[in-house]
């Protein structure tokens, strides 16, 4: 059987979702139709353009330039912030959307999904007819736009998606590749980035087509299994699947810009701990164990400082994490001015897998103990409903966003 897979990509996410989100309490400006864009506090120096609004893409503003350049191209540009709780709500609205369709669903990203709908279509309807719904859906029940690419394999999909946008459905089919895939730039194949683009130059190679008609042994001596695999994406070959089982995260981390420069080690373990709690209570709710730590630091000059050790034994526990967090902070901590601080484990497994370790005592079982009572408390009446001592100074200051995703 033929399969038919679709790649629901939305349009300018961060900044349709802010939009919409903003409209939504009561807004009257909608910030897509104005010179916008999404990115990090000015006065915080997170100052990156991180998604943009056509008109202010129109002055030459691109993805991931400095604020202050992006305004130099538009003095009259409006900086709006991100908020990755927002984000992750429509991402998650989407996807129950989609669930009424197929419950193969791979989400690719937090704005994209593949949807494998073979042998999934009501009868009398086509994959077009299942498009052309999902795309009205979407814009009526959510205020947003997706594109839409309809294929037999997931890079195709996604290449068709990629085509006109925004608000657009397009299909590539295998016998369509050479009318709608070849003549585009080899830049535009999934999977060629910056690094590979001046050595596929250099061998003639300008379009996709010029990449497909290349002999594979020769991309394969120039570039060993990269080679294969863009050869074979450039004709359309691609045997993957729809991943619709959600996978265990190989690491959990998590981050925070600091409100000002942090010179006192202190204050620094305070937002450690914070950060701790909300990896570890990750790592209870994903029934994962840690077996490595990592600390890392960025100054105020940008300048970036890591170190991780490995435990005695594998843990979900807030509290041996976080005296090997202050450990490795202490290492790492000079008295220089802190502007980022980040905490992240590792080398996870499963709970089923954990070994009992001589390490192990009695005080570590009174620790699961106060750890499941807290988090027990936090699913019934929300995360901040109750904290450690130790955190509560610094929730005045800062509030702490989880930046971080399961990788």
């Amino acid at each position: 059987m033929k399969r038919e897979i679709l790649h629901v990509d939305v349009n300018n996410a961060f900044l349709s979702w802010s939009a919409v989100e903003r409209l939504k309490q009561g807004e009257t400006v909608d910030i897509r139709r104005i010179p916008a864009i999404i990115g990090g506090d000015e006065e915080q120096r997170k100052g990156v353009v991180l998604a943009k609004s056509n008109i202010a893409k129109q002055f030459g503003i691109v993805t991931g330039e400095p604020i202050f350049f992006a305004r130099k191209k538009c003095p009259k540009l409006q900086v709006f912030q991100g908020d990755f709780k927002v984000y992750y709500k429509y991402s998650n609205a989407l996807y129950h959307l989609l669930l009424e369709y197929t419950d193969k669903i791979e989400r690719f990203s937090i704005d994209e999904c593949f949807l494998d709908m073979t042998g999934y279509l009501p009868k009398g309807k086509n994959i077009m007819d299942i498009a052309l719904e999902i795309n009205k859906r979407v814009k009526e029940e959510f205020g947003f736009t997706v594109n839409i690419g309809i294929s037999e394999n997931k890079l195709l999909a996604k290449m068709a998606s990629d085509f006109e946008k925004p608000d657009k459905i397009h299909t590539l089919w295998k016998e369509e590749i050479p009318s709608k895939m070849w003549k585009l730039p080899v830049s535009e194949l999934f999977m060629v980035g910056k690094r590979s683009l001046p050595k596929l130059q250099k061998m003639g190679i300008k379009t996709i087509g010029d990449l497909a008609q290349k002999e594979e042994k020769e991309l394969i001596h120039a570039f060993g299994k990269y080679g294969k695999m863009i050869w074979e994406y450039s004709n359309g070959i691609d045997n993957s699947e729809v991943n619709y089982e959600e996978e265990k995260p190989k690491g959990i981390g998590n981050s925070i810009t600091l409100p000002y420069d942090y010179t006192s080690i202190e204050k620094l373990e305070e937002v450690l701990l914070a950060l701790v709690e909300q990896v570890t209570y990750r790592l209870r709710k994903e029934e994962l164990l840690a077996n490595v730590v990592n600390v890392q630091i960025k100054t105020n000059e940008f300048k970036t400082f890591s170190h991780q050790r490995k435990l005695d034994f594998p843990t979900d526990s807030t509290k041996l994490v976080q005296d090997m967090a202050k450990k490795l902070l202490s290492e790492i901590y000079k008295g220089i001015p802190v502007r980022l601080l980040g905490v992240r484990v590792d080398q996870l497994v499963e709970k089923e897998q954990r070994q009992i370790s001589l390490f192990e005592n009695t005080d570590n079982e009174k620790q699961k103990k106060i750890d499941s009572t807290l988090d027990k408390i936090k699913e019934k009446y929300g995360y901040e409903s109750i904290t450690r001592a130790g955190k509560m100074q610094i929730d005045k200051n800062i509030k702490l966003k989880e930046l971080g995703k399961k990788e």
